[in-house]
C-alpha cells in the first residue's frame, strides 16, 4: 500500500535525517562531475521526419555545400555617415581587415567578400546581397561546420575579435546568426535567483519562521542541483534543446517548493497536535507525500505525452523536464523528511510572526488571531470557510460569472498564429539586435530569414533555370543569389530571400505557395525533385505539425486524467468537472499570452520590444505543463473533501470544510509558483517570456477563480451526485488508496502522540 511505503520511508528519513542529506550530497556532486566530464552542449534541431524542410536538409547534406553547418554574420557601416564603401578607399580597405581577420578564427570554413565583390563593380555585390544599394552597410556571411564540431569559445572568439576591431577600424560592427542562437547563454540564472528570493518571502509569510521557510527551500535548490546536471549529461548523449535547461528550472523550483509545502504543512500540523518530530514526519509524507507522488506523475505522464507529436527535439524536451520533475517527487519524500528529522521541535514554533500573533491574541482574541497563528493552519481557516460558504450558498451566478470570465478571456485564442520570434524581437542594446535592424535597412526584412531550395535535377537538365525563374517570378521573393551545383552528385542549392521578415505571416504563405504552386510547376512529372529549407521554412514546419497533432496530445491527456481521477476518487462527475475546468483555465491563459505577445496589450510590463507570433511549440509544451501542475492543486484539495466527505457523509460540509483546510496552503503554493514563473517572464528571450507568463497566468487562474469559485460553485450544484458511480464500474475498477473510507486506523505503526485524545481523532 503506497501509504505504508510512504510512512516508513518519511518516518526512516526523519529518524536518521544526516545518513539521507549526505547521500543527496554524494548524489548531487556525482551529478555535478558527471556534468562535467560527459556532459554536453544544449543544441536545437528544428526538424522532424517526414517534414519536406527535412528533406531539403538530407539533400544539402549529401551535397555538402557547407550550408548544412553553422553560420553567423557580421554587419558593418561606416561610422562616418557621409562615407560609403562605394567611393571611399578607407572604408574598403577597412572592410577587408574585418572580414580576413574573421577567417583567421579557428573552425571558419570559409566568408562572403563584399570587398572582393566591390572589385569587382557594385552591381555585382549589390546582386551578391554582400553590399546594400547605397553602399552604407555591408555584410561579411561566416560559415562554420555542424554544430557537434563547435563550441561556446568559437562564440567567444567571434564576439573577442569584433570588440577588438570596434576599436581600431572606423566601423560600427553588429553580429548575429544562429552562431549566437545555439550559444548564447540561455536566460535563468537571474531568473532563478529572483524566483527563489520571491518564494523565500512567500514561505516566511506563510509559515512566520525562517527555519519552516528555508526548508523547502533548500529541498529546492538541492533537486534542481541533481535535475539540471543529469539533464547536461543526457545533452551528451543526445541533442537537448536549449529552452530545456530554463523550462526545467522553472518548472522544477515550482513543483519542487510546492510539493515541499505541501508536506510541510501537514508536518506542523501533526507537530501542533502533539506527535513526535519523526513521527509527524512519517505521517506527513504518508499524507500529504501521496497527493504528491500521484500529481507528480501525472506532471511526468502529461509531458512525455508530447512524443505524439513526433518531433523529436520536443520529445527530448519533455523528457529531460520531465526528469527534473522526478528527481523533486524523489526529493520530497526523502530529503525533505530528513530536513524535518533534523530541524526537530523547532517546526511546531511559529517564530516571530507567531509570537507577534500570540501577543495580539492575548489582547485581542478573535479573527485577527487566528489568521495571525500560523500552527492553527488551516484547523481555523475561519475567513476561507466564510467565503466558500457563501459561494456554496449562490452558486448559480458564481459558476456563470466565473465561466463567462474565462471564457471571455480565451476568446484570443481565435487570432492564435505560430511561429518563432527573431531577432527583431530582442532588447535593442543586444547586438543581434542590432545586426537584424541593419539588415533589414540595407537589404529588406527578408534576407533576416532566407529560404534554402535544394533541387534534384536528376533526368532533367533544363529544370534548374526552369527553377530560378519560377522562383524569382514569385511576388514573395525580393531576390535569387547565383545557383550552387555539387559537381560529384549535381544537387542544386538555391538561397532566396523573401520580401517579408521570417517571423511574418505572409512569410509562411510564400513558403506553402513554393511548395504548392512554384516548385511543381518548374519541376514537372518527371523525376526532378525540389524541397525548400532553411530556418524559416523549418520551424513553419514544426507549427504546422504541432498545430495538426494538439488535437491527439489534448485528447490523450484528457483521457488519461479522467481515469486516473476517477480511480482514486470513484466518482465520474468529479473528473470530468476537473477535466472542463482544467480546459477553461488552460484556455484563458493561452488568450492572454495571445493578447501579450500577438496584440501587445501590456507587453512593456514585461519588457516586450515589439508584437511576435506565438513560438510553434509553446502550446503543446503549456498544455502538457499545466494540466499536470493543476492535478497538483485537484488532488490535493478533492482528496481532502474527500476525506471530509467519507467521515461525515455530507457534501455541502465536506465542500466548505475540505476546500478552506486547503485554502491557505493551495494560495501559498499557487504565489510562489507564480513568483517563480513570472521572475523568467522578464527574461530577455521571448520564448522564455512565454513559457514564464503562460504559466504564472494559468497557475493564478486556476488556483483563485477555478479552485476557489468554480469548484465550490459546481460540486454544491452537482450535490451527491459528484460521488456518484454505476456499481458495476466500481466493480470492474482496481482499487486506489483513496478509494475505500478506512474503518481502522490507517497507519499500523502506534502513534507517539503527547495527547491520548489523539488517538481518538478522525482521520485529519
Amino acid at each position: 500500500m503506497l501509504s505504508k511505503a510512504l510512512l516508513r520511508l518519511g518516518a526512516n528519513a526523519a529518524r536518521h535525517p544526516w545518513r539521507v542529506i549526505a547521500a543527496w550530497l554524494v548524489a548531487a556532486t556525482l551529478a555535478v562531475l558527471a556534468a562535467v566530464a560527459f556532459g554536453g552542449r544544449t543544441s536545437d534541431s528544428m526538424t522532424a521526419p517526414g517534414l519536406d524542410s527535412q528533406r531539403a536538409a538530407e539533400l544539402i547534406e549529401r551535397a555538402r555545400t557547407g550550408q548544412e553547418g553553422m553560420t553567423a554574420q557580421v554587419v558593418v557601416t561606416p561610422l562616418d555617415g557621409a562615407v560609403t564603401f562605394f567611393g571611399h578607399d578607407s572604408a574598403r580597405t577597412a572592410l577587408t581587415r574585418l572580414r580576413t581577420e574573421v577567417e583567421r578564427l579557428p573552425h571558419v570554413l570559409g566568408t562572403s567578400d563584399p570587398a572582393g565583390a566591390l572589385d569587382a563593380g557594385g552591381d555585382t555585390a549589390v546582386r551578391g546581397g554582400l553590399v546594400s544599394a547605397d553602399g552604407r552597410i555591408a555584410v561579411v556571411r561566416v560559415q562554420y561546420p555542424d554544430q557537434s564540431r563547435l563550441s561556446a569559445d568559437d562564440l567567444d572568439a567571434l564576439v573577442d575579435l569584433g570588440d577588438r576591431l570596434r576599436a581600431e577600424l572606423p566601423l560600427r560592427i553588429e553580429m548575429g546568426g544562429n552562431l549566437f542562437y545555439a550559444f548564447s547563454d540561455a536566460d535563468g540564472g537571474t531568473s532563478e535567483l529572483i524566483g527563489l528570493l520571491a518564494a523565500a518571502a512567500i514561505l516566511f509569510l506563510a509559515f512566520g519562521s525562517l527555519v519552516a521557510a528555508a526548508l523547502p527551500i533548500g529541498m529546492a535548490v538541492f533537486g534542481l542541483t541533481v535535475g539540471v546536471a543529469t539533464m547536461t549529461v543526457l545533452a551528451g548523449v543526445t541533442d537537448v534543446p536549449t529552452f530545456a535547461p530554463v523550462l526545467g528550472s522553472m518548472v522544477g523550483l515550482g513543483v519542487g517548493i510546492d510539493y515541499a509545502l505541501f508536506v510541510l504543512a501537514r508536518h506542523r500540523e501533526y507537530l501542533a497536535r502533539g506527535l513526535d518530530p519523526h513521527e509527524a514526519a512519517g505521517r506527513a509524507v504518508a499524507t500529504a507525500g501521496r497527493p504528491v507522488v500521484f500529481a507528480g506523475g501525472t506532471v511526468v505522464v502529461s509531458i512525455l505525452g508530447l512524443a505524439v507529436a513526433n518531433v523529436p527535439f520536443m520529445t527530448v524536451g519533455g523528457f529531460a523536464v520531465s526528469i527534473v520533475v522526478m528527481i523533486m517527487v524523489l526529493a520530497s519524500v526523502t530529503l525533505l523528511p530528513a530536513f524535518l528529522g533534523a530541524a526537530g521541535p523547532r517546526l511546531a514554533r511559529a517564530g516571530r510572526i507567531g509570537r507577534i500573533g500570540r501577543a495580539l491574541r492575548t489582547r485581542k482574541p478573535g479573527r485577527l488571531a487566528r489568521r495571525r497563528d500560523p500552527a492553527a493552519g488551516a484547523a481555523h481557516a475561519a475567513g476561507w470557510r466564510r467565503w466558500i460558504g457563501h459561494v456554496s450558498r449562490h452558486p448559480v451566478p458564481y459558476a456563470v460569472g466565473a465561466a463567462g470570465l474565462l471564457l471571455t478571456a480565451a476568446l484570443p485564442v481565435l487570432g492564435l498564429r505560430v511561429g518563432l520570434p527573431d531577432d527583431g524581437s530582442l532588447p535593442p542594446s543586444r547586438t543581434e539586435r542590432q545586426a537584424y535592424d541593419l539588415v533589414a535597412e540595407g537589404f529588406g526584412p527578408g534576407t533576416n530569414g532566407p529560404l534554402v531550395i535544394a533541387a534534384d535535377p536528376t533526368g532533367d537538365p533544363g529544370v534548374l533555370d526552369r527553377l530560378v525563374g519560377a522562383v524569382a517570378a514569385d511576388p514573395g521573393i525580393a531576390s535569387v543569389a547565383p545557383t550552387h551545383i555539387d559537381r560529384a552528385t549535381g544537387i542544386a542549392t538555391l538561397v532566396v530571400f523573401p520580401t517579408t521578415s521570417p517571423q511574418d505571416k505572409a512569410t509562411a504563405d510564400t513558403i506553402a505557395r513554393l511548395r504548392t504552386d512554384v516548385l511543381p510547376t518548374a519541376t514537372g512529372p518527371g523525376p526532378a525533385r525540389a524541397h525548400v529549407g532553411g530556418a524559416a521554412a523549418s520551424l513553419s514546419d514544426v507549427g504546422r505539425r504541432t498545430s495538426q497533432r494538439l488535437p491527439v496530445f489534448v485528447a490523450a491527456v484528457l483521457a488519461m486524467s479522467f481515469l486516473l481521477l476517477m480511480l482514486v476518487f470513484r466518482s465520474i462527475l468529479v473528473p470530468l468537472k476537473a477535466v472542463l475546468l482544467n480546459l477553461l483555465s488552460i484556455g484563458a491563459a493561452y488568450g492572454i499570452m495571445v493578447a501579450v505577445f500577438q496584440w501587445g496589450w501590456g507587453g512593456a510590463l514585461i519588457g516586450l520590444e515589439a508584437t511576435v507570433p506565438i513560438v510553434s511549440f509553446i502550446p503543446m509544451f503549456l498544455f502538457a505543463i499545466l494540466f499536470g501542475l493543476s492535478m497538483d492543486y485537484e488532488v490535493f484539495l478533492l482528496s481532502r473533501v474527500r476525506e471530509e466527505y467519507l467521515r461525515t457523509g455530507d457534501n455541502g460540509t465536506a465542500i466548505v470544510e475540505g476546500i478552506s483546510r486547503t485554502a491557505r496552503i493551495i494560495t501559498s503554493a499557487a504565489l510562489i509558483m507564480v513568483a517563480v514563473f513570472l521572475s523568467f517572464a522578464v527574461a530577455e528571450d521571448p520564448s522564455t517570456k512565454m513559457f514564464g507568463l503562460g504559466l504564472a497566468t494559468a497557475i493564478l487562474i486556476d488556483a483563485t477563480v477555478v479552485r476557489m469559485v468554480l469548484v465550490p460553485a459546481t460540486m454544491t450544484l452537482l450535490g451527491r451526485s459528484n460521488w456518484w458511480l454505476p456499481k458495476w464500474l466500481d466493480r470492474m475498477l482496481p482499487r486506489a488508496p483513496e478509494g475505500e473510507r478506512q474503518k481502522t486506523a490507517p497507519f499500523p505503526a502506534p502513534l507517539k502522540a503527547k495527547d491520548e485524545r489523539l488517538r481518538r481523532s478522525p482521520r485529519p
